[in-house]
């Protein structure tokens, strides 16, 4: 099917080997789980083995060849993904193992901290019901440590963040304010600029989780005007165990580090140490050195396919699925129904027949979605579901893929009478 505002997929396909596995006996793999992880291109792929097989060494402190090519990649690495987020300062770029490493590391700094910055009894918190657990639970626990109050933004019924009351959410006793871009699982586009604002009113630091936004659309951490960004490279064709979070460079500054040892340090004494400026402050012991190699490369890959061309993409096939998606009877999505202010991750019910089964009968049919509360359960508390079925596009989706998933759920809706 020809959609205006497609890429090229015959030609992307072709980068990920992966996406030509044929499955149980016959059965030709239908990734739609892109939301959990994304597929790795071959560019990708030999970066990360040519690393292993030519360049494998630690970084910074050695002064042989292999170190010195060893910490040209990585730090070209930070090079790249400043670059790619619009980062005023490559040193504002710190690598992690995953957002959420990189959601706990700003709320144990911030647990840690002097004035202005310390959160304790008599601030406050504020996140949102829609919150993947990776930026709810860090939270919470530092809540429970210092005695801050856990105050959260609720969500209407089509699926969005209720900013009714935002005046009485966020108060001159906020501390900060940590929000998803992109919800992993009702797909919604948080309005960043409204509570940007409030939060800045009172003196807030604003953290934004980004990982359902990094792979799919532009992102300028200087345009969202946050304090913090986190994000993670499984998602965005980069390999697992690499995450981000970038910083203000006066917060990395003023900040105590949360991990200590290995480069973060400048001197150690047995009474004292000293820390190395931001990044490395922050970057304690061995770093994921061939996984942020391999981010780099993702980033490469998908900036040389332009990441407004992936947003068109992605919103072609996703107001596509939508639309497919309202024929099927006993179907209901959870989230917004149409693909304005979404992303490409689309969660549903099927009348009665639960989401594990739904997932199950689609796998036999080669195709594979997620299912489960996608760690968002305080979601599916709010609409009264035990789980959803989850599907997600990326830029390798197909029209002929969202048209296989609804063929797999008519074959569920048969199965189960």
């Amino acid at each position: 099917m020809l959609l205006p505002g497609l890429l090229d997929t015959d030609a992307i396909r072709k980068d990920f080997p992966i996406l030509d596995r044929v499955v149980h006996e016959g059965k030709k793999l239908v990734y739609l789980d892109n939301a959990a992880t994304s597929q790795k291109p071959r560019q990708v792929l030999d970066v990360i083995n040519a690393h292993y097989e030519r360049h494998n060494a630690n970084v910074h402190r050695g002064v042989h060849v292999l170190a010195e090519e060893a910490t040209a990649l990585y730090e070209g690495a930070r090079d790249k993904v400043a670059a790619f987020i619009n980062a005023p300062s490559r040193d504002e770029v710190i690598f992690t193992k995953n957002a959420s490493e990189s959601l706990n590391l700003v709320a144990n700094m911030l647990g840690w901290a002097d004035e202005p910055y310390r959160v304790d009894h008599d601030t406050e918190i504020v996140i949102t019901e829609m919150e993947h657990h990776s930026n709810i639970v860090p939270w919470q626990l530092l809540s429970q440590r210092t005695g801050a109050k856990l105050k959260w933004f609720g969500l209407t019924d089509d699926g969005r963040l209720d900013l009714s009351n935002i005046d009485q959410v966020i108060t001159e006793k906020t501390k900060v304010v940590s929000f998803v871009l992109v919800s992993n699982i009702l797909g919604t586009v948080n309005p960043v600029e409204a509570i940007v604002r409030r939060a800045q009113e009172v003196g807030a630091l604003v953290v934004i989780d980004a990982s359902q936004a990094a792979p799919h659309m532009p992102l300028d951490v200087q345009a969202l005007q946050a304090d913090f960004v986190a994000f993670t490279g499984h998602k965005m064709c980069g390999p697992d165990g690499i995450g981000v979070l970038w910083g203000r460079q006066e917060l990395l500054e003023d900040l105590p580090p949360f991990l200590g040892g290995g480069e973060m340090i400048e001197t150690v004494s047995m009474h004292s140490s000293t820390y190395a400026p931001a990044p490395h402050k922050f970057e304690a012991g061995t770093p994921p050195i061939a996984q942020a190699v391999g981010l780099g490369a993702a980033v490469d890959y998908l900036t040389s396919i332009g990441m407004e061309n992936i947003a068109r993409h992605e919103h072609v096939i996703t107001e596509y699925a939508i639309r497919r998606l309202q024929e099927v009877p006993d179907l209901r999505i959870i989230g917004p129904t149409t693909a304005e202010d979404r992303g490409a991750a689309v969660s549903f019910t099927l009348g009665d027949i639960h989401p594990h089964d739904v997932g199950q009968v689609l796998d036999e049919q080669g195709i594979a979605v997620r299912v489960g509360h996608h760690c968002a359960r305080p979601v599916c508390l709010r609409y009264g579901i035990p789980a959803t079925t989850r599907a997600s596009f990326y830029l390798y989706s197909t029209p002929a893929e969202v048209d296989a998933l609804i063929e797999g759920l008519e074959h569920v809706r048969n199965f189960f009478g």
